[in-house]
């Protein structure tokens, strides 16, 4: 008997909900009532055997991807090999690194290709694709960690920018981390984009061979984990503050030149409580952290 996914309303009555397995998703659109039915009736559509369809290339997936040539078949599964290769010819990472985001804008795409939104949203877990028209705005929570709730800052996006992806990656969440951050958050063009470069970076905050440092082969946490045997965050003790600060500036210098490259339009780093930010938004970040401290 085939699986079906669950597809409702929120009690609220203006959010969809649908999830299938792993895959968890949160969607407002806002519009005019016939467009936002449609558009909902679209997302449902399109989402009904999305993971079917990954599933079937998942050994595929889960292997490192080539900075060049894709093997992938299908549409959401390309997008996300797309994604990874700009940092594949200098590091591991596999397109799994880039699901999430990748499946929100699959979701997203659907919606717009039958709809008119003034503004509408895909969130994945935490990562994010959005549709922002002419005065439009999106307020982004950034969070500590992303097992926790508790909003430390907030970010606002807004049509005149070209961001339309956030993505937050570290080791609180739902996937392993090489790294220590307690979460990195990315702003770029696409949810995919951010959510590769939100994994690159939160890998990058890091201090190795760390006495406090507790790691593991991921295929012990997770057999069948696509990162093998590589080593895995479990556990950060206590960290000096210069110590916290060094790891930071691991992942910050990444950050920024993935920034001069075009690969992200900023991004947020977080670990034992201190924030470093880079990018389009370092003063309006700073900006408010002033604020919300004052």
């Amino acid at each position: 008997m085939r699986r079906l996914p669950q597809i409702k309303l929120l009690p609220d009555g203006r959010r969809l909900h649908l999830n299938d397995g792993p895959i968890d998703l949160i969607v407002e659109a806002n519009g005019n009532g016939a467009d936002v039915r449609a558009a909902y009736a679209a997302a449902a559509r399109r989402f009904d055997g999305l993971l079917d369809e990954l599933c079937a290339e998942l050994a595929e997936l889960r292997k490192a991807a080539h900075p060049v040539h894709c093997h992938l078949k299908g549409v959401v599964a390309r997008r996300m090999h797309a994604a990874v290769a700009p940092f594949a010819r200098n590091c591991f990472i596999t397109p799994m690194a880039a699901v999430a985001g990748s499946v929100a804008e699959e979701i997203l795409g659907a919606m717009l290709g039958v709809a008119q939104m003034r503004r509408a949203y895909v969130n994945n877990g935490g990562d994010i694709a959005l549709h922002l028209e002419g005065g439009q705005q999106f307020c982004i929570g950034l969070i500590d960690r992303p097992d926790q709730l508790g909003i430390m800052h907030t970010l606002m996006v807004d049509a005149a920018h070209l961001s339309r992806g956030i993505a937050t990656s570290g080791r609180h969440g739902r996937s392993f981390s090489l790294g220590i951050a307690d979460a990195v958050t990315v702003l770029a063009k696409t949810a995919a984009q951010a959510d590769a470069a939100a994994t690159i970076i939160g890998n990058a905050v890091d201090l190795p061979g760390h006495p406090a440092i507790v790691r593991r082969p991921a295929n012990e946490l997770q057999p069948d984990s696509d990162l093998g045997s590589r080593l895995v965050t479990c556990e950060v003790g206590r960290l000096s503050d210069g110590e916290v600060m060094q790891a930071l500036s691991g992942g910050e210098g990444v950050a920024r030149n993935l920034l001069a490259a075009g690969l992200i339009d900023g991004a947020a780093l977080r670990l034992s409580g201190e924030i470093l930010v880079v990018g389009t938004y370092d003063q309006r970040a700073h900006h408010e952290r002033e604020l919300e401290t004052a």
